[in-house]
């Protein structure tokens, strides 16, 4: 594993790497779907579960994803019922009062500490990015590989998606302390400590990382999808 211990203060590795297949070598990886906020821009509620044609956005999401972890966990505070249809593991935040994130990326890592002893990578998507890419958990593993850091995270169109990420384990508790005793919740700030790898994506003629925010989104990320199916297969 790559050492997870602090780079200097305030320093960031960017670096893209280049477009691979998907390798055997791939570390397991638990999945993480970020569904914790509150979607004021939408009114409120679960955007994830707004239908895009004939799935919901979650549905989309999980199509992509899925088949690049070993197992696949949903970060939702409230009540859990309301994702029972799909089936998977739902884990609240344990950093009270809507922390951002970072409270989810640090349950995802709970998660995977506790229950699944044999992962040490958690790999972070946002509930509402219906147009993911198949090889995004591999090349995350490459990123910070290639770079010597023990984060990495996607980059389309030269703008960093800071929560569609690669987490050590390890860092639990750090990030733990960092949500805790320091109240941090910006995720670049955090993840400067100790090094991010960035690998591109094209933005054309689909963004990958498209992520629904308001309803004009919804119905253009609608729209994609009829244009170019092979992005909503």
């Amino acid at each position: 594993m790559t050492d997870p211990r602090p780079a200097p203060e305030g320093t960031t590795t960017e670096r893209a790497a280049t477009q691979r297949p998907a390798p055997c070598d791939v570390p397991a990886t638990l999945g993480l779907i970020l569904a914790g906020g509150r979607a004021q821009r939408m009114g409120g509620g679960d955007k994830a579960l707004i239908r895009i044609g004939e799935r919901t956005i979650l549905e989309h999401t999980l199509a992509h994803f899925v088949p690049q972890c070993a197992s696949v966990v949903i970060n939702a505070n409230g009540d859990p019922a309301r994702f029972a249809a799909i089936g998977l593991p739902v884990v609240a935040d344990s950093v009270p009062g809507f922390a951002g994130p970072l409270a989810g990326i640090l349950a995802g890592l709970d998660w995977a500490a506790e229950l699944h002893t044999d992962i040490a990578w958690v790999a972070s998507v946002p509930s509402d990015c219906p147009f993911l890419p198949r090889d995004l958990v591999a090349r995350l593993h490459h990123a910070r590989g290639d770079a010597g850091t023990p984060l990495a995270c996607a980059r389309s169109g030269r703008r960093a998606h800071h929560v569609i990420g690669l987490w050590p384990v390890a860092l639990r508790e750090a990030l733990r302390h960092a949500l805790v005793d320091e109240a941090l919740r910006k995720v670049e700030t955090w993840t400067a400590r100790y090094g991010v790898a960035a690998t591109d994506w094209p933005d054309t003629p689909v963004d990958p990382f498209f992520n629904i925010n308001t309803p004009e989104d919804a119905a253009e990320a609608a729209r994609l999808a009829r244009l170019y199916p092979v992005n909503d297969a």
